[in-house]
């Protein structure tokens, strides 16, 4: 997901993204454990769009604080 499309997103849009990739890498965790994944660079590119997520959560946050 590119940050672009995260911007337009409304926050509850966001909270839910974020919900989902969670739980996305909860499951591939899982998968890892048990040795059935079998692409591991999805385990960096679910972590790196959470960061994503969160990056653009705060950044409304702090936005709107000042």
């Amino acid at each position: 997901m590119d940050a672009k499309e995260l911007r337009a997103k409304s926050a509850e849009d966001l909270e839910k993204e974020l919900l989902e990739l969670s739980r996305e890498a909860f499951n591939l965790r899982m998968q890892k454990g048990t040795g059935q994944l079998t692409r591991h660079n999805q385990v960096k590119d679910v972590r790196r769009n959470i960061a994503r997520v969160k990056t653009i959560m705060n950044e409304r946050l702090r936005a709107e604080s000042k």
